[in-house]
């Protein structure tokens, strides 16, 4: 197949990609729209979030090509003469999954030097990508974040209602804010559905639970391997063991001693895996300090999705602090507290307890918990974090 060939195939499967589409899209998409501004631009984000989808959404406004970076249609011809190919007749191109592209580091540093006045979109899971490859490319690429889906979102695809967003949950304009989407929709009803599927519009397909095991294989036996060099059998079956480990456990942390004996891992590969794990977003570790060692387990490690718990039936107590971690560090550095018996988390310094009805007040500046719809005094109902975006 020549290239010309080849673009043809590539353009008619957009089309058809583009045809696809659902009508209803994820509210963020329009925060994107407003940083999606620049020439080189790398979308990453976990799994099943929507990349693709946006990605497609702005291909045709903008005139370029997306192409998937696994597609092996693409391995018929060098890539870097396909690229240039392409930037011939379009203002950019848009590659998915970049890593599946072979050295595509060195490419893609060839393309942006060799076509200035084109754009080049790129997505993948992790961030970690572009700042491994080529040192020059990170400067020059605007790195951007596609979350997972918040509560907010998933309201509106049950209801296709777009609530206001609670930009501060811990600023007291936003307990009014709160009490007006009360008058909206029953929060507490549809915080329990998006606890056990709502964190990825997919969901919407069906078979949740199903994709989501999909979505841990692939991220470790393909995300992974673009990342980290020289794995073996046994380190994938370390890295499950830990999250296995994490889904069962009632406390939300890993004893490095025993799973690294088990499997035969060295603790610096452990660590090692353990960090890629959390630069693919499978979990969040959770530091005493801002300032992190090279080999730690960190105070706390959760899955970075928290409808994991309730996807794999595992330690469901551990949704709490798993969804308040994972909505906070979205918009700052949330740390551990030294003393527990004061408070659980600090962030922006507030300290924060989470809990339930029977957990133990402490001596926090606010109480997250999961057990009251209407915030008051101090207590921030959990649903309200899901809220921000």
């Amino acid at each position: 197949m020549s290239i010309s060939e080849l673009i043809e195939k590539l353009e008619l499967q957009m089309e058809r990609l583009i045809n696809s589409i659902p009508e209803k899209l994820r509210p963020y998409f329009q925060e994107l729209d407003s940083m999606f501004i620049s020439k080189a631009i790398l979308l990453y984000g976990p799994r099943g979030t929507g990349k693709t989808t946006y990605l497609l959404l702005r291909a045709r406004e903008n005139n370029m090509l997306y192409v998937s970076g696994d597609d092996i249609r693409l391995l018929q011809h060098p890539f870097y003469d396909l690229a240039e190919e392409i930037l011939k007749n379009y203002s950019g191109i848009i590659i998915d999954e970049v890593h599946g592209i072979k050295d595509w580091g060195t490419i893609i540093k060839n393309m942006y030097d060799s076509f200035p006045n084109k754009k080049i979109w790129l997505s993948d899971s992790s961030s970690v990508l572009l700042r491994k490859s080529v040192a020059d490319l990170s400067r020059r690429f605007v790195i951007i974040k596609l979350p997972l889906m918040s509560l907010r979102e998933y309201i509106y695809f049950e209801t296709g209602k777009i609530l206001p967003k609670i930009e501060n949950v811990f600023d007291q304009a936003s307990f009014d804010i709160a009490k007006q989407i009360l008058k909206e929709v029953d929060a507490m009803t549809y915080f329990n559905k998006y606890k056990e599927h709502g964190t990825r519009p997919l969901y919407i397909e069906g078979n949740f639970k199903e994709k989501m095991m999909n979505v841990v294989e692939k991220t470790i036996y393909y995300d992974m391997l673009s990342i980290l060099e020289n794995v073996s059998e046994n380190h994938y079956g370390t890295m499950k063991a830990i999250i296995t480990h994490l889904l069962f456990s009632k406390i939300p942390t890993i004893t490095v001693e025993k799973i690294a004996k088990d499997w035969g891992v060295g603790k610096p590969k452990f660590y090692q895996l353990l960090q890629t794990l959390e630069d693919v977003e499978m979990i969040n570790i959770v530091d005493y300090t801002e300032i992190k060692k090279a080999y730690t387990k960190g105070a706390k490690i959760f899955l970075a999705d928290p409808t994991l718990y309730y996807v794999y039936e595992g330690e469901v107590g551990n949704f709490r602090e798993a969804f308040v971690v994972a909505m906070l560090k979205e918009k700052g550095k949330i740390l551990a507290s030294k003393d527990e018996t004061k408070s659980d988390f600090i962030f922006n310094n507030l300290t924060l307890e989470v809990g339930g009805r029977n957990k133990k007040i402490k001596e926090s500046d606010y109480v997250i918990r999961d057990d009251v719809d209407i915030p008051f005094k101090n207590i921030i109902p959990l649903w309200m974090l899901g809220m921000m975006w």
